[in-house]
């Protein structure tokens, strides 16, 4: 290969070299900017996605109250939990009653114990009062939802996580959440709870 040629090889390649140190600098650039960029997106748009953390973060209780804005911390509600054992079990709720402000999450758990020395399989109704409640009682968790059998003697713990709508009319204070645990299969759904069961709730 002559010199001259040499030469102009290396040149492009230099060149080249040069393209990519370009192209290179110019994505980096685009991924430091990229987070900036997506915060100014989000907020144009309306969206809420940023950690809770870097909300807080430089900004006083009174930014960390506002977090959440669905939360409606100007009132509380009382909830009720009632239990209704038809068969051969036990079943109760851990706490009789929580303090929740409307549009939060609140969990509270059930204890089940199959008495008898067979398997059981049970299934439970909920029920709400006053009736105005039942269409802002959401819950997103809740052992409801399936049938279950338990063998003899076994206990089980089941939590019930649920949100009040913040649009429960001001007047109503306290709900009750009334669940009636029957044995499927055994005595049948007594009236009351099957009555309940036709309503359009979970």
């Amino acid at each position: 290969m002559t010199q001259g040629a040499d030469t102009g090889l290396k040149r492009d390649n230099l060149a080249l070299l040069r393209k990519l140190g370009v192209i290179a600098l110019l994505m980096f650039g685009f991924g430091y900017a990229l987070v900036p960029l997506y915060k100014h997106i989000c907020e144009a748009l309306g969206i809420n996605v940023l950690s809770l953390s870097e909300r807080q973060a430089g900004a006083g209780p009174a930014r960390s109250a506002a977090a959440n804005t669905q939360v409606d911390a100007s009132r509380t509600v009382t909830i009720e939990f009632d239990a209704n054992a038809r068969g051969p079990f036990s079943f109760r709720p851990e706490v009789a009653s929580l303090q929740v402000h409307p549009g939060e999450v609140a969990t509270v758990v059930y204890e089940f114990r199959n008495e008898q020395d067979r398997p059981l399989a049970a299934q439970a109704i909920p029920s709400y009062a006053p009736k105005q409640a039942t269409a802002h009682f959401n819950k997103i968790e809740c052992f409801c939802f399936n049938e279950y059998t338990l063998q003899p003697g076994e206990v089980r713990r089941w939590p019930v996580v649920f949100i009040v709508d913040p649009k429960l009319p001001r007047d109503v204070r306290t709900i009750t959440l009334s669940y009636t645990f029957f044995e499927v299969g055994g005595k049948g759904l007594p009236a009351a709870a099957a009555a309940t069961s036709l309503e359009p709730r979970s």
